[in-house]
């Protein structure tokens, strides 16, 4: 009686706490279900995971070999390497014709680290951070963890999805915000806002006092017309970037922000708390990576081969209603013909034709039910058979 009695309180104790009860990233989901299959002998055409089929950059493997031989790895400073800091800051001016200090610039642990410092070093708990739907689903889900209150706004065709400056003013005239994320290109959707909008929405937000944060990791992945970034816009504005997509490097977790003055000791003194440094070797890989950008653009060549792929071939299989594929690599398309239930959709999908793609209901959980995100992030080949299988499948 005495040990159940302990166990039971022990239990109690041990109940997870109400900030990590945050919907699971369906992706994952989607993922680990492909991967059950695949052990039994399947073979998956994986649309699920926005994860490039490359590898990262012959530069930054060469870079990571050498660093390896040499010996020791440590610790870096926790804003990181001088060098590669200085190198993203060249990356501005070369890309954009932007000049950024490298006292600015902040490497990170991927996006996601970038994410989690930003959103504390900007946001009180209970304060209202806009997010748009479709949207990436880890933006409301760390707004929430963290105790702030993501505040959803939907997006239409008549914007091109982008969110527009009124829509951000008649949100924060309901109740006051304090903040607003959005990114260009655009996850799920791959939409991408022009530099009149970028910049229409910044002054919207910034006249009204609410804190801007441009989520740019899929920038060097524009097909429509080449990418803005904030940072052009506004030297107040917070920007996000990785080297996981364009340069093909997710596992390597590592990214940047560029950050207001004001913000940079605060997150180096978070930073230092939460995870001391970024891994070195991730660090020297990433500034090594530059210097393979005729290998990247290769790739981009490709993504962009894929796109018209799915943009001709979808709807010859039955799915012919899908938003403007500016960017990114990934299409969102419109389901509603066939089911009121992606989730059901992508499963039977899945099952059926071994094609693994993400149901909307992971980036809105207002209109999701009628989407189905596919990525376009793996080979021409594989492509047009996933287009083939999904064609047969409808039939």
């Amino acid at each position: 009686m005495h040990d159940a009695t302990l166990r039971n309180r022990l239990g109690q104790w041990l109940e997870p706490s109400r900030r990590s009860d945050v919907p699971p990233f369906m992706v994952m989901d989607v993922m680990a279900a492909a991967a059950r299959i695949e052990a039994a002998g399947g073979h998956v055409i994986h649309m699920e995971v926005g994860q490039p089929a490359a590898g990262a950059p012959r530069t930054a493997i060469a870079a990571a070999h050498t660093a390896l031989e040499a010996g020791r790895i440590d610790y870096t400073s926790a804003l990181g390497i001088p060098s590669l800091r200085e190198r993203i800051a060249r990356h501005y001016r070369d890309a954009y014709g932007c000049d950024v200090s490298p006292e600015r610039i902040v490497v990170t642990t991927g996006s996601s680290g970038g994410f989690i410092l930003a959103f504390l070093s900007m946001f009180e708990p209970g304060d209202r951070v806009a997010v748009t739907v479709p949207g990436y689903p880890p933006y409301r889900h760390i707004l929430t963890a963290l105790g702030c209150e993501p505040v959803l706004i939907e997006t239409t065709n008549e914007t091109r999805h982008a969110l527009t400056g009124e829509a951000l003013l008649a949100a924060h005239r309901k109740a006051p915000l304090k903040g607003v994320l959005v990114g260009s290109p655009a996850n799920p959707t791959g939409t991408m806002m022009s530099r009149e909008a970028l910049a229409g929405l910044i002054v919207a937000a910034e006249d009204a006092g609410i804190r801007f944060i441009s989520d740019e990791i899929y920038h060097g992945l524009d097909y429509a017309f080449p990418a803005v970034t904030a940072a052009a816009l506004s030297e107040h504005a917070l920007v996000i970037n990785s080297f996981s997509k364009y340069f093909c490097m997710t596992g390597w977790r590592v990214g940047w922000m560029v950050v207001p003055a004001i913000l940079v000791r605060p997150i180096e003194r978070l930073q230092q708390n939460l995870s001391i440094s970024v891994p070195a070797l991730s660090q020297i890989a990433a500034e090594a990576a530059f210097d393979g950008a005729a290998e990247m653009e290769a790739i981009k060549h490709g993504y962009q081969e894929n796109r018209q792929i799915l943009i001709e071939g979808l709807p010859k299989a039955g799915l012919s209603k899908f938003l403007p594929a500016d960017g990114a690599f990934y299409l969102y398309a419109d389901v509603s013909d066939f089911t009121s239930d992606s989730f059901e959709f992508a499963k039977q999908m899945l099952e059926q034709a071994r094609v693994a793609a993400t149901p909307g209901l992971d980036f809105d959980p207002v209109h999701g039910r009628s989407f189905i995100r596919f990525s376009y992030a793996r080979s021409p080949g594989e492509m047009r058979e996933a287009v083939d299988r999904i064609a047969d499948w409808l039939k």
